[in-house]
């Protein structure tokens, strides 16, 4: 069977996260449960099947680039720079608090300091797929609370981004693996400061490179491909695009595939056709995404749960009472209503996708013990659980709330606009004014 494990590896990861997945849809849950506790079973903690343990991080691979390449595709500047005021100093300061208490209790544990920061943020950031998909279920993506969510949501992604590029880079200061150093001379000789000013000149290149030849070559490549009014040449190039330049910047620059897919999204954002590249994708990225959370649920030890209930405990609280607490100040603050406070809390009150990318470069640098990974596992899949149940209370309770405040507020005084514009959504994107008679053709 060695030389099927391919094959078997992708069938139980695909057919499993079905099944249970149905099923935590059935149960109202989000399927990204399902997907997980998928991973469990087939995984070297659970009796019965084992997948390929080798192959499966490769799958997973590619659902980093495929998801980072949709984060990329959806990120809208205009939408940020909208709630700004209060999206960008939120974001910042909950990350802030979020860490401060992750690190805690990483201390807590007899973990070291750079242990206890990357479990912290791992802790701190949002899973876009289950905050975006809540938002949809209630139509509040378009509202003034729907969009600070969102904004704050793109800066804890953007935070994130950043955290995965300079990690390796301070990873010798912080206790894990020093990067080896090619260089000579300053660089070579300049320990972590020359480890890091390598990693940042070199993404600096990187972004040059996207910013001078990228934003011309990729929607140039996209239109001409357009013309010849194959669908399939289309999809096939928008992938390789995501693919190549993932593997290319991570060739070349030296930075990771992450970046390289979100760069690559990004730029082909800027195109007409990103609505179209983005429709055509959804099926491979959705595929490979579920391959990502199947493999990252193979990484858990549910015995975690046994061995260590308090940890477990201590860190559900802080994902679900002490992120929610920290966001739901810092929105009163800026004198905020009552009601966007607690839907931005409940919100952000789970973790996800960016946490286990960043908890899986912790540990490859030897920052993070496997048991931090293990915590982090427990606290997204019981997180994710809990996150409708917090929903259910805020609906029951949000729209006396809202009548109270506008009737505090008067006739005279309607709540304020804050953007007309609005933001690509997992599964739907951005709206696109112009486009190729080509790709109207496709619609």
């Amino acid at each position: 069977m060695h030389h099927t494990s391919l094959i078997a590896t992708i069938v139980a990861g695909l057919g499993l996260a079905f099944i249970l997945g149905a099923i935590a849809n059935r149960l109202k849950l989000p399927v990204l449960v399902g997907y997980l506790l998928a991973g469990v079973l087939v995984g070297p903690f659970t009796p019965g099947y084992v997948a390929d343990q080798e192959l499966a991080p490769q799958l997973a691979e590619i659902g980093v680039i495929l998801l980072m390449f949709g984060v990329g595709l959806h990120f809208s500047l205009r939408d940020l720079m909208a709630v700004r005021k209060i999206a960008i100093p939120g974001a910042v300061t909950q990350i802030a608090a979020a860490t401060v208490m992750g690190l805690g209790l990483a201390l807590m544990l007899g973990w070291s300091v750079g242990a206890g920061i990357v479990f912290g943020l791992a802790l701190s950031v949002a899973s876009t797929v289950v905050l975006l998909r809540a938002l949809q279920e209630r139509r509040l993506v378009e509202t003034g609370r729907g969009k600070i969510a969102v904004g704050w949501l793109i800066v804890e992604d953007l935070a994130m981004v950043l955290a995965l590029v300079l990690l390796p880079a301070l990873s010798g200061v912080l206790g894990g693996e020093a990067p080896a150093s090619k260089g000579s001379g300053f660089l070579a000789g300049g320990g972590v400061l020359g480890a890091f000013a390598l990693t940042i000149g070199k993404v600096v290149a990187f972004v040059a490179f996207m910013l001078i030849v990228g934003r011309r070559v990729i929607p140039w490549i996209l239109h001409r491909i357009v013309h010849t009014g194959s669908r399939e040449l289309f999809r096939l190039a928008v992938l390789a695009i995501a693919l190549g330049v993932a593997f290319g910047s991570a060739a070349l620059f030296g930075v990771s595939f992450a970046l390289g897919a979100f760069f690559a999204g990004m730029i082909m954002a800027e195109s007409a056709l990103s609505q179209q590249a983005a429709n055509e994708t959804l099926p491979l990225r959705d595929a490979f995404a579920v391959l990502f959370f199947v493999s990252i649920g193979m990484l858990f030890d549910p015995m975690v749960l046994v061995r260590q209930p308090l940890a477990v405990l201590a860190t559900l609280l802080i994902i679900v009472v002490g992120k929610s607490i920290a966001a739901l100040v810092i929105v009163r603050a800026f004198k905020r209503p009552m009601s966007t406070a607690l839907t931005i809390s409940v919100s952000l009150a789970q973790i996800g996708e960016f946490s286990f990318i960043l908890v899986g470069l912790g540990v490859s640098l030897k920052l993070l013990p496997e048991a931090g990974r293990d915590l982090v596992l427990a606290g997204a899949i019981l997180s994710i659980l809990v996150n409708p149940l917090l929903f259910a209370i805020l609906d029951r309770i949000l729209p006396k709330m809202i009548a109270k405040e506008a009737k505090a507020r008067g006739p005279s005084r309607p709540p304020p606009s804050l953007t007309r514009c609005w933001s690509a959504t997992a599964g739907s994107a951005r709206p696109w004014p112009r486009a190729s008679r080509a790709a109207r053709r496709w619609s």
